[in-house]
């Protein structure tokens, strides 16, 4: 008879290293921004292109160290814009969604609106909310309207690709609707609405950016968008970059803080956030 060696060298395989996973991943990224910074600075210096062309990597930090008090207001001013609209897109586009996975001639009423809501440019919508509200609602509700739908649609498909063996089980236990929808709906969906919620970040600045544009108003409550606007008119470039640096790193903390709380409610329970430990 063969013998089988089950001695624990042939048995268990050796784990990955996590850690040098993780450390590769976090400087691959940050090598390829160096070495773009350093291609920048060379091209600007070599060509010797004039700051109000192309400035480099140089002139724009100073520049945002010199123009920090105007421009950290104004991304201030952006960033509450921003979160007024992520905030009510959020609850508006969860509780719809609920509301359609209720009942489907709801769903088939109010969905097509959606749908043209997200399809039509706010930059085009902009200027008509800018005549019929206040500018700064006018500019949320932009913020609003193009974060609105990732969250609903991916909601709703969330609330809709339930287990029918679990649900069945419901039923078969007289669950009631509202249990279903708290003990299983929800949860299941949750993935989804935690994937809609990451989407939503990002286009929420982003529709606040071209409200703002669209508003074009100047002050001290003027946001990054409009200093883009202003720099560009007075060709003071370096400004506009350096302004387009701090929208950039507010839409990055934005998504990464989104992904943090992601994959902090969903790393015990859910494979998405499992393979990236095991």
């Amino acid at each position: 008879m063969t013998s089988f060696d089950a001695s624990p060298s042939s048995a268990a395989q050796p784990e990955p290293d996590t850690r040098r996973l993780r450390m590769v991943r976090l400087l691959l990224p940050l090598l390829v921004l160096a070495a773009g910074v350093v291609l920048w600075e060379l091209v600007v210096r070599l060509n010797n292109i004039p700051a109000y062309v192309l400035p480099g990597p140089g002139a724009v930090f100073r520049t945002l160290v010199q123009d920090w008090p105007v421009l950290s207001q104004s991304l201030l001013t952006t960033l509450l814009t921003t979160l007024e609209g992520f905030v009510a897109a959020g609850i508006g586009g969860i509780i719809l969604a609920v509301l359609f996975n209720q009942s489907k001639w709801l769903e088939y009423s109010l969905f097509p609106y959606a749908v043209i809501l997200q399809v039509t440019p706010v930059i085009a919508i902009a200027p008509l909310l800018l005549i019929y509200l206040p500018q700064q609602t006018a500019v949320v509700v932009c913020a609003w309207i193009v974060a609105f739908f990732p969250v609903l649609s991916n909601t709703t498909l969330g609330l809709n690709s339930v287990d029918r063996n679990l649900a069945g089980l419901f039923q078969l236990y007289g669950a009631s609707r509202i249990q279903t929808l708290r003990y299983l709906k929800l949860p299941s969906a949750l993935p989804f609405i935690l994937a809609g919620l990451r989407i939503a970040g990002g286009l929420s600045l982003i529709g606040a950016v071209v409200a703002e544009i669209a508003a074009g108003s100047a002050g001290a409550g003027s946001g990054l968008a409009y200093r883009i606007a202003e720099s560009g008119y007075r060709l003071n470039i370096p400004r506009m970059f350096a302004a387009l640096l701090l929208l950039s790193a507010a839409g990055i903390v934005i998504y990464g803080l989104l992904a943090l709380a992601s994959h902090l409610m969903l790393r015990h329970w859910h494979e998405s956030a499992l393979g990236k430990e095991n």
